[in-house]
């Protein structure tokens, strides 16, 4: 028993370590590829091409003197990076290893609950800073963030009822011929659309809207305060990202193909950033309750019908 508890913590260990560095290069090639979007070069005087420029702004970041308001309510101020940090890294345990060091078999209902958690540190953050700017980045990350769990919690359960399993690792065997995105490719959209929505990014990043709020729910952190917010928004693309590709495109975890699948996509966030302007906050709230929902619930109908129909022909 012990050396499996071992085991894990090492596992659990190497996993946070792994998904930090991904974090830590996802960064760099964002600020490149925005750079190339926009014709100028991206980071290319630290090291050899920029390669080491993640590590110097993290150096950058967490050396800074930490200021915090006055009037700020302060414990509940310094917890949430902390707290949101911290859950962005442990939905990471529904990672479907096919050696199942974590794959336990309610996952799909694991990561529902860690992204409805997630919605709180954004709150907190924002009330607990006492500024009225960040307040309302807060209050817009929320009413966004429920909307679109919403259609996230609806496609998901038209793949549980699919694949009869909250386990992720059951995508592994009903993808081993052919992809579901082949089937539901609109599904697939719409969950796309929704990560977006869902991780505060362009073109749905009214949480953060430079333009109209300063710099949203975070306005009033620096230094280290500020790097674990950056830290957990980019942990969360990287996961939504490794979640597509589990659902849509093919559960192959142990081959190289998969990475490259995930790190396509996560170029696409990087992408969408680079081309799309924002959306109306008006129009993100139709989006969401006027096409979203009623598509989910239609592929749910769907799915639910097309299993009744297989069990009771005995495929």
């Amino acid at each position: 028993m012990w050396v499996e508890v071992v085991m894990n913590l090492i596992s659990s260990l190497m996993m946070v370590v792994c998904v930090l560095v991904g974090v830590a290069f996802l960064t760099l090639m964002e600020r490149k590829i925005l750079g190339y979007i926009q014709i100028r070069k991206g980071p290319n005087k630290v090291g050899l091409i920029g390669i080491p420029q993640p590590f110097a702004d993290a150096i950058k970041l967490f050396s800074k003197e930490q200021t915090y308001p006055v009037l700020s309510n302060y414990i509940m101020y310094y917890l949430c990076p902390v707290g949101g940090l911290m859950l962005s890294l442990l939905i990471w345990v529904v990672f479907p290893y096919l050696t199942f060091v974590f794959s336990f078999n309610l996952g799909l209902l694991f990561f529902l609950c860690c992204t409805s958690l997630g919605v709180y540190t954004v709150m907190i953050a924002g009330w607990s800073s006492n500024s009225n700017y960040a307040l309302l980045g807060g209050l817009r990350a929320v009413a966004q963030t429920i909307s679109y769990e919403v259609s996230l919690a609806l496609i998901l359960f038209s793949f549980v009822f699919f694949i009869d399993s909250y386990c992720l690792g059951m995508f592994f065997y009903y993808q081993e011929y052919v992809w579901l995105i082949m089937m539901s490719l609109p599904l697939g959209l719409v969950w796309f659309a929704s990560c977006l929505a869902e991780t505060n990014r362009t073109p749905f990043d009214f949480a953060e809207g430079e333009s109209e709020l300063v710099s949203g729910f975070n306005v009033e952190y620096s230094s280290g305060g500020f790097a674990l917010i950056f830290m957990a928004e980019y942990a969360s693309i990287l996961f939504m990202s490794m979640l597509f590709c589990v659902m849509f495109l093919g559960c192959d975890v142990n081959t190289l193909g998969f990475f490259l699948k995930l790190v396509g996509l996560s170029f696409t966030f990087i992408w969408v950033r680079g081309t799309l302007p924002r959306f109306r906050y008006d129009k993100l709230m139709f989006l969401a309750w006027s096409s979203f929902l009623p598509l989910s619930l239609n592929f749910l109908i769907f799915y639910v019908g097309f299993k009744l129909l297989t069990v009771s022909s005995g495929i």
